[in-house]
């Protein structure tokens, strides 16, 4: 009779099994093992609580993390599809409007995607944002004021949060870190997340760019809830759980589509 294997190695043997293949179920998992499908369950709950996954419904996927990847190499990631995001998120803003974006590189697309744009007044506390629409046809920049990360050229702090309270603007364009499937909107660093809210309470209209591989990360800091924001522009429809929360807050969710 062969040993049952330890509950070690067993979860080794699923975190390896989600390296290579992203994600799995409890049906394969429990024939896999040998095991009811109810161990199987206590087991991926274990190792979510863990933060070593994140479980699904019938299963669980990778965790991914963002925190030490270079915003160099974010910037490719996902790039196609965050031009996508950025050009529908774009048609959603007039010209002569006023707009807040915030750090991150898909807000820097929807940036790129606003230069046709006639009249607009920008502000960001993003540097790359502002260098990027200087020249273009808009009618004022305004670079948040504070202390400036290098790493990423944001612009953090309480002097930022200040600033960016002296005004009230039409839209708001927001990227986050992780989405999470109850519609938690999160990110990693308490300081972005000011910022983030600064920008949310002082504009009339809120928009939410992101591409789906944000629900296959995990980040600690909220930023607000999908039923706080007014729009959300994605590449693929989102969890049901997640689609939910959003109905709640009457958020309107835009997809867009791969171009033919």
């Amino acid at each position: 009779m062969t040993a049952p294997m330890k509950i070690e190695t067993r979860h080794e043997e699923i975190l390896g099994l989600l390296r290579t293949q992203g994600a799995v179920e409890v049906e394969d998992l429990a024939s896999r093992f040998g095991l009811t499908t109810q161990t199987v369950r206590q087991d991926l709950r274990e190792l979510d609580l863990r933060g070593l996954l994140k479980r699904t419904h019938g299963g669980a996927r990778r965790m991914a993390s963002v925190t030490t990847r270079d915003y160099a190499e974010r910037r490719q990631h996902k790039g196609p599809e965050k031009a996508r995001i950025a050009r529908l998120a774009a048609s959603l803003i007039p010209d002569g409007a006023t707009v807040t974006l915030n750090i991150g590189t898909t807000t820097e697309q929807v940036a790129g995607a606003l230069t046709d744009h006639r009249d607009l007044t920008v502000m960001s506390n993003n540097i790359n944002i502002i260098n990027q629409l200087s020249g273009a046809r808009t009618k004022e920049l305004i670079q948040v004021g504070g202390r400036v990360r290098q790493s990423d050229g944001a612009v953090v702090g309480e002097d930022a949060v200040e600033f960016i309270s002296r005004y009230k603007m039409d839209f708001a364009v927001i990227g986050a870190s992780s989405l999470d499937d109850d519609g938690a909107v999160l990110d990693f660093d308490t300081q972005e997340v000011s910022v983030a809210h600064a920008i949310l309470q002082n504009s009339r209209m809120r928009i939410l760019v992101a591409d789906a591989s944000k629900f296959e990360v995990s980040a600690p800091v909220r930023i607000c809830d999908i039923a706080g924001i007014d729009y959300f522009v994605t590449d693929s429809a989102p969890p049901a759980s997640f689609l939910r929360a959003a109905a709640r807050g009457q958020t309107e969710i835009l997809i867009s589509e791969p171009e033919s």
